[in-house]
């Protein structure tokens, strides 16, 4: 099996993308990242995020058609079981998916380290979630490497790292900041239907750095002051929030549509930092009227919210 790597990729540190909240845009993010990062010689994808961040739809948009070992309700034991039926599944599969946190309930590391290493001994590919708890005892890099968080993180990691381990850190803290802002989302686009009697026809979610944006295909008479009074006030109540099924959550004791239902905060009460901006700003490249809310942002000027982060102080 080459090993050989292309200078291209070399000289990329590593790619950067928004993590979209609902499933249809991850589906579409994984199409596209597919199609970016991947070349028909890796053999080992290493995927490393929370549950409940999006790894199985970005996965399903990476490799259509992929059988996975779980999804959210229900496992396949038949798959989970894969590790030791290495003969058959090499003669009948091309690509496997292991989940970390359900193989290890059911079989032995060393077990599914030789299922990794035969399967990629025999020219297959495996992608693993939750790549950063097989690696030391794998002791090999993923030829590439994705983290989910607030943001998904592409990269092709080489002896000088990174490591999973410190993958998983970055993307584990910054989850939170992804779970506020979608629940704030939800809580405003409820209340400009509800209260102010826009069409969501109107507007469409789109992404930002530590917030969430509305962007409206036209200019509407806004009401921003109530409207950010208003989300405040129901941030205040300590709502609780839960998954109810694929298309809604609970929020308190009413059901909302929401098209990440598995990505949110447990209460409202852990929201913190949120302001809204009370103006639209015109983004003439999409011909839309943004509506932004932001959390723990301290830069006031819009123009200045997707800088590069240089470390100096």
């Amino acid at each position: 099996m080459s090993k050989s790597r292309s200078p291209l990729h070399e000289n990329c540190r590593y790619s950067l993308y928004f993590a979209p909240r609902g499933k249809e845009r991850l589906l579409f993010l994984g199409e596209e990242l597919g199609r970016r990062h991947l070349r028909f010689q890796d053999k080992l994808i290493g995927i490393i995020g929370d549950a409940g961040s999006g790894k199985s739809s970005l996965i399903r948009g990476m490799f259509p058609g992929l059988e996975l070992t779980n999804n959210d309700d229900a496992m396949d034991m038949h798959k989970i079981m894969q590790v030791r039926d290495l003969d058959d599944n090499f003669t009948n599969g091309t690509t496997f998916h292991l989940d970390m946190r359900f193989q290890l309930a059911f079989t032995q590391m060393h077990e599914i380290v030789s299922f990794v290493q035969n399967a990629m001994a025999n020219d297959r590919r495996v992608i693993v979630e939750h790549f950063n708890l097989l690696y030391p005892a794998l002791q090999e890099h993923a030829d590439v490497m994705i983290g989910i968080g607030e943001e998904i993180i592409v990269v092709r990691p080489t002896v000088f790292g990174p490591t999973p381990q410190s993958m998983y850190d970055m993307v584990h803290m910054s989850l939170k900041y992804r779970k506020m802002a979608h629940t704030v989302e939800d809580i405003a686009i409820r209340l400009l239907m509800d209260e102010f009697g826009i069409d969501h026809k109107y507007f469409y979610s789109s992404d930002i750095k530590n917030g969430f944006l509305l962007r409206f295909t036209k200019e509407i008479d806004l009401d921003f002051p109530k409207l950010a009074k208003r989300i405040d006030e129901r941030l205040a109540e300590c709502l609780t929030v839960h998954y109810h099924d694929e298309t809604n959550i609970m929020l308190g004791d009413r059901v909302i549509h929401c098209t990440g239902p598995r990505l949110h905060v447990r209460n409202t009460s852990e929201i913190t930092g949120f302001r809204l901006l009370e103006q639209f700003i015109r983004d003439e490249k999409t011909d839309t009227y943004c509506l932004v809310g932001l959390l723990d942002h301290e830069e006031t000027n819009f123009e200045l919210l997707n800088i590069f982060e240089t470390g100096e102080k």
